[in-house]
Parts: structure tokens; C-alpha cells; sequence
């Protein structure tokens, strides 16, 4: 899959893709700050470009590319379909409906229609920043710099030397749009999962300082699935971990997806190590896990090596330094005796 190698091709490709369309296009975005940047920009966008758009978040256990949601969407019935940093894997979520995939994740596989990814470049663009690229070849766009902003700073990639990050910064400060990404990203952490009220934000507000103002319904919503995370966070940040060669585990039982949180810090402090945070709690009948790593090595790569039976697309997704996955029991099972946990099974 070849990347788009610039903000004018990016533009250029999504011009194509939304003349096969028609409408109603449907926008499939993920829940985190750079799914919902993505995805505001992108609706937005086809709102000033005069295309009718509807927006369904992809959220928690969730997945595009497994055909779980194929009899949904045939339903709606839309005339295009805009896939958001959803990841990329062949096929596509409604087969036969023209789509674009707008995505950075490492790919899976090649999906119908066009894709517009930023994988293997470098610095490489979030979703959010390929989708404020793509607005740019339909609309007037200045205005939504700061949602392509709260994507790169959700997805780390703040100081990946962006003009448009630093412009964001000079423009709306780099205070403001580091706690308007953290609101936003809380409430598709809860045991609930509903992003919805953080999408509205997005949708409504014209700045992140008009965001973290409040005087809206929504914002109750996000500061209590911000403080429902802080509790789990704190809870989970008290299992120390297990370490077995050059893996690290932590189990938990949250039914808050806290497990990549958790996996990050403790990342930074076993440097050397793959850290797997393992949460039981998070889905009935399952396993969830976050693996990170600042060693350098490559966890799409490890993950690979070790994909036990039974893992299907949920398993091994992301970035060479921030994967993870979900395993039913007895794959988890397998995959957690081969790492050298076999104490850690789950019946």
C-alpha cells in the first residue's frame, strides 16, 4: 500500500473518492481523540462541500472489518462510505459501497476503494491531519486546525515536528489543546464507551478553549467520564507487574479500557522491556491487551511471531511501538504460556 505522499495528494485522492459517492456518505470513525478529530473534520467537510453525511462511531468492542456491523450499515443504506482511523485490512465494512479509508495504522491488508494512509511516512500524519488534509480539497478548512491538533497530541505525535501542530499551538495554545484531547479521549475509556457526547463537542465547538469552557450538556458527560477513568487508572496503577525475560505483564480487571493507559507508564519505566497490560475485566469472555514498548522493537513483529489459534483481526493492530489486541479465553490462554505466563491463564 503506498502512502500519500503529500497534503495536495491527499486532497486530490479524496476529490476522487467522493465523486463515486453518493449521498448520504456515512463517516465511520473510531472513539479516540484522533478518531473523533478525524471525524468531525471530515463530516464538517462534507457538510460546506453541500454532500449530506451522517456519522457512526466504531466503539467499544467494536470492529469495522469483521462484517459484525455489515447488516447495519446495509441498512442505513448510504451512498459512500469514509472508514476513520479505523485501521486497514482487506475487504471492505460494506462490500460493494464506494469507500475511503483514511487511516495511519501499520496495514493489515489492502481494503476496497481508495485508500489514504499515512503509514511509512515520516513524520507520519494521524488520521485527523490526513482527514484536515483531505478537507482541504473540498472546503474551506483553516477553522479545523485544532481538531487535526487534539489527533496528534492523542496519538503522541505533538512534537513530531507538524507545521500544523505548530501552528495549532501558536493559535489556540498548547494548554488548552492538550486538555481538550484528554477530555475527549476520556469517555470512550469508561466501562460504557460511549464517545457520542465528545463527538457533539467537537461537532458544536469552534475552538478547544470554547470546549473546556463547558455550558454545554455534553461537558457533564465528559468531566464524569474523566473522573470514572482516574479512579480505575489509580486502581490499576497498583498491580506491579510480572517480569519473565524481556516481557513484562500487568493483569487487571477493569471494565474500563485503562489497560493502555497503564501500559504506558509503565513503559517509560521498564525501558528494556515489551510491557503487556492484561485486562480481564474489560469484555465478558475475553482478554484485552495493550502492549507498548520503548526498547525499539517492533511489537506488530512480536505479536506475529507469537499470534496464537484462535486470534482474529481484533489481535496484533496498531503501531511498532503501541500495539495490543483482544483473545477469547482459550487463545489468551495459549498466547499468554507461550510468552511464559502460563500462571496467568484465565478459566
Amino acid at each position: 500500500m503506498t502512502p500519500i505522499p503529500s497534503p495536495e495528494a491527499a486532497a486530490a485522492a479524496f476529490r476522487e473518492a467522493l465523486a463515486a459517492m453518493a449521498p448520504p456518505v456515512l463517516v465511520l470513525g473510531h472513539v479516540d481523540a484522533d478518531g473523533l478529530g478525524a471525524t468531525a473534520i471530515l463530516l464538517r467537510a462534507l457538510e460546506r462541500a453541500g454532500v449530506r453525511a451522517e456519522a457512526r462511531l466504531v466503539g467499544k468492542w467494536e470492529n469495522a472489518w469483521t462484517g459484525e456491523l455489515e447488516g447495519e450499515l446495509r441498512g442505513r443504506a448510504p451512498g459512500g462510505l469514509v472508514v476513520a482511523d479505523l485501521g486497514t485490512a482487506p475487504g471492505a465494512p460494506l462490500p460493494g459501497c464506494p469507500t475511503l479509508v483514511v487511516d495511519h495504522h501499520v496495514p493489515s491488508g489492502a481494503p476496497e476503494g481508495v485508500t489514504i494512509s499515512g503509514h511509512g511516512l515520516e513524520p507520519q500524519p494521524t488520521s485527523s491531519l490526513l482527514a484536515l488534509w483531505c478537507a482541504k480539497g473540498v472546503a474551506e478548512a483553516d477553522d479545523l486546525l485544532w481538531l487535526a491538533a487534539l489527533g496528534l497530541i492523542g496519538d503522541m505525535a505533538e512534537e513530531a515536528g507538524f507545521a500544523e501542530m505548530a501552528e495549532a499551538r501558536e493559535r489556540y495554545g498548547k494548554t488548552a489543546l492538550r486538555d481538550a484531547a484528554a477530555l475527549v479521549n476520556a469517555p470512550r475509556r469508561t466501562a460504557a464507551g460511549d464517545a457520542g457526547p465528545a463527538l457533539a463537542l467537537l461537532l458544536r465547538c469552534g475552538s478547544p478553549k470554547e470546549l473546556l469552557r463547558g455550558g454545554h450538556p455534553e461537558t457533564a458527560l465528559l468531566l464524569a467520564a474523566r473522573e470514572e477513568v482516574r479512579r480505575e487508572v489509580e486502581a490499576a496503577r497498583r498491580v506491579p507487574p510480572r517480569v519473565r525475560g524481556d516481557v513484562a505483564l500487568v493483569p487487571i480487571e477493569s471494565g474500563a479500557q485503562v489497560h493502555p493507559l497503564i501500559a504506558q507508564q509503565w513503559r517509560g519505566r521498564l525501558k528494556d522491556k515489551v510491557v503487556i497490560c492484561a485486562n480481564r475485566g474489560y469484555r465478558p469472555g475475553w482478554v484485552h491487551f495493550a502492549a507498548r514498548t520503548a526498547s525499539g522493537r517492533d511489537l506488530i513483529r512480536f505479536l506475529a511471531e507469537r499470534r496464537p489459534e484462535g486470534a482474529d483481526a481484533l489481535y496484533g493492530n496498531g503501531h511498532a511501538a503501541a500495539s495490543g489486541g483482544a483473545l477469547r479465553l482459550a487463545a489468551w490462554n495459549a498466547f499468554v504460556e507461550g510468552i511464559g505466563f502460563p500462571e496467568e491463564k484465565v478459566f
